[in-house]
């Protein structure tokens, strides 16, 4: 389950999670569990998933404050084994994520941005993103950063774009892409806006986006995954039938396996059977990086998955 080199730039926050028995209305205050702090922010939580359930040789591009976050973030990412030596330190606090859970698992979350406004793409950074296999992004950091890394890319490499949360995407940044991930709500806000004139089919909505990229893969929580490629019939992925404990960082365990999977040159509906076995396993333990299993596990889940389909 090694090889391949994969650098993900994004963000990195401090979860403060407390388990709530519902969601609270607007307006509402309700009595929660107590409260939780532990590493997260998209791009940290890709990266460990990427290097720990993944087995790439995986760099983390991003930016942290100089402040006691900063320790927790630092160390989790160099615990799973990615590479920290390029990240940034500025005159920022790190990012913080305040994320209330509910009983069936599902989160509401806000991010305070802090550091991860700042994370840029220098000569350091630009230097190991130039000897990557696979390059991924999110939208946690500035755009303009999102498409530096895209263009620092050496001839080959793929440049896979997780676009959450939703934005807006420049057609600078469109062309870009190579592998474009998203869940359906983010695939509708993409087509329609955030406001779509009707509900469309994953089928649906990834043939629209194929239109601007040569690849979409489409997440659907418990049904799986859909995988779709230009001229080619698209694939549903079964997911794994678990029980749910807190999906926080599920969708980020999946692009992280994703990602570490297409940097060892797998075929894409092989990746995604191996990246929804980690989003599965992931969403059975709590927290985010803390829910990311190794890569044996992994190994053994898709297989089972493959064996059953």
């Amino acid at each position: 389950m090694s090889g391949g080199r994969v650098v993900v730039v994004g963000s990195a926050n401090v979860d403060l999670v407390v388990d709530v028995p519902r969601h609270p209305a607007g307006g509402e205050t309700i009595l929660g569990g107590d409260l939780r702090r532990t590493p997260g922010g998209k791009g940290a939580n890709q990266a460990v998933a990427a290097a720990q359930a993944g087995g790439a040789d995986t760099t983390f591009v991003g930016a942290l404050g100089r402040d006691e976050s900063a320790g927790l973030l630092l160390a989790s990412l160099d615990g799973a084994g990615v590479r920290t030596d390029v990240v940034e330190r500025v005159d920022a606090p790190s990012g913080t994520a305040l994320i209330t859970v509910s009983p069936d698992g599902e989160n509401t979350i806000v991010v305070a941005p802090g550091a991860n406004s700042r994370v840029r793409v220098g000569p350091a950074q630009a230097d190991r993103i130039a000897a990557a296999d696979v390059v991924l992004a999110q939208l946690e950091i500035p755009l303009d950063t999102v498409l530096a890394a895209a263009r620092a890319r050496r001839e080959g490499a793929l440049f896979v774009l997780n676009a959450a949360p939703s934005r807006d995407l420049p057609d600078e940044l469109w062309e870009q892409l190579d592998v474009l991930v998203v869940n359906e709500h983010e695939a509708a806000d993409l087509v329609d806006g955030p406001e779509p004139s009707g509900a469309a089919t994953p089928e649906a909505l990834a043939a629209a986006l194929l239109e601007r990229v040569p690849v979409v893969v489409v997440t659907l929580g418990a049904e799986g995954s859909l995988v779709a490629e230009r001229d080619v019939p698209p694939v549903r992925v079964p997911a794994a039938r678990v029980t749910a404990v807190d999906t926080t960082g599920a969708g980020d365990t999946y692009c992280g396996v994703l990602a570490a999977a297409l940097a060892r040159s797998r075929e894409l509906s092989g990746a995604a059977r191996l990246a929804g076995a980690a989003g599965a396993l992931a969403v059975t333990r709590v927290g985010a990086q803390d829910a990311v299993p190794d890569a044996d596990a992994v190994a053994v889940l898709a297989e089972e998955l493959k064996e059953a389909s």
